[in-house]
């Protein structure tokens, strides 16, 4: 995904007044905020206080691409995060590193209001963990690597072309999806205070180009993916999980398609533990597998689309979660077509969770009819 984010630094300016590398900023938080308990079975103590420091290197865009002008010139970025959650010797410490994209919300002369959404990877220092060093503790956290995701949304002041000052209101998650259990994760919400200094200008001239808006057109489509789970001890094997889902879509307002389909699901890990304590003799399989029905939306950014959906179970296995399940993720599109047989061709990564536990994390791939 990095490669996406950053493809095409810096712009030029296509015969307009546009400097090289206009737009190119680094912006430093000074976050505080506080471990929040999401279910009984996190039994980890409470730090009275968490803190931490982001770092974005970003990209404000100006129109370059069609995409940039339909989303109202987001600022594209990766971010490098440290949080210490305030008990070292329980919880340790988190180094993320994530892309991300700020989208506008309310535009003034100097004041703005702005939404980043931001995934990567994470790298914690503490796991749970039964050999030296010991640590039964955290049963939050069962590998060193993690998915780590951060959400802000600030107010931002603009002094000049090459200063800003915001400040603002976050959410980070960390979890492996079930990689390694336990896997409970770590969820904080915070506040944080900053600034932002681009060499060049951090309000580039606008590109201004009329396009015809694109077809709120439907499609068929269909998804294949590949997890890997934990057996339900910690350092017990790892076991694939199956995944397919058909959906229609329909494109609206150019930028944006809405989703409704079905998602199916088989777990070897259920299987096993079927097996291994004589559950169910003979119709193990039968009782492995997850159906439901979901909606959802996909936010488009050019090839990349940000995908937001939410499930009811119409089938659970033999081992019941909540009735209810999210996914959030993406897709690549290596096709993007609006004639011919496959309009779409794409690679989906997505993290699934029932309500605040992640579950699981697929990659697969899909294709638009």
């Amino acid at each position: 995904m990095l490669p996406i984010i950053w493809a095409g630094l810096p712009y030029t300016g296509y015969g307009q007044d546009i400097k090289p590398w206009s737009g190119f900023g680094i912006e430093t938080d000074a976050i505080a905020g506080k471990v929040i308990k999401h279910e009984t079975k996190f039994t980890l103590p409470i730090p009275t206080l968490t803190t931490g420091l982001d770092i974005d290197l970003l990209l404000q865009t100006y129109g370059k691409k069609a995409w940039e002008q339909r989303r109202k010139y987001p600022t594209i970025g990766l971010g490098f995060s440290y949080i210490n959650y305030g008990i070292d010797s329980v919880y340790g410490h988190c180094f993320g590193m994530y892309p991300n994209i700020t989208l506008p919300l309310m535009r003034g002369k100097n004041l703005e209001w702005t939404l980043r959404l931001g995934d990567g990877i994470g790298y914690v220092t503490k796991t749970y963990d039964r050999t030296t060093p010991v640590d039964t503790i955290n049963v939050a956290i069962g590998s060193h690597i993690n998915d780590f995701a951060m959400i802000m949304t600030d107010v931002r002041y603009h002094i000049n072309q090459h200063w800003d000052v915001q400040a603002g209101a976050n959410i980070t998650h960390i979890s492996d999806a079930s990689y390694h259990k336990p896997n409970l994760g770590i969820n904080m919400t915070g506040a944080h205070i900053g600034i932002r200094y681009s060499p060049v200008t951090s309000r580039p001239s606008h590109i201004v180009l009329e396009q015809a808006p694109l077809k709120n057109r439907w499609l068929v489509e269909i998804r294949g993916s590949m997890a890997y789970v934990s057996s339900y001890t910690h350092g017990g094997p790892l076991y694939p999980v199956y995944l397919a889902s058909g959906y229609a879509s329909r494109r609206w307002l150019s930028k944006n398609k809405a989703l409704c389909g079905i998602d199916y699901s088989y777990h070897e890990n259920i299987y096993a533990y079927l097996r291994n304590n004589n559950l169910e003799p003979g119709q193990e399989a039968l009782h492995s597998y997850k159906a439901a029905i979901f909606a959802g939306n996909e936010f488009l950014v050019g090839r990349v689309g940000i995908v937001l959906q939410a499930g009811v179970y119409l089938q659970q296995a033999y081992i019941k979660l909540d009735p209810v399940y999210e996914k959030i993720g993406g897709n690549y599109y290596f096709v993007q077509k609006e004639h011919g047989p496959i309009k779409e061709f794409f690679l989906s990564a997505f993290l699934k969770t029932d309500l605040t536990v992640a579950e699981l994390g697929e990659l697969g791939l899909g294709l638009g009819f």
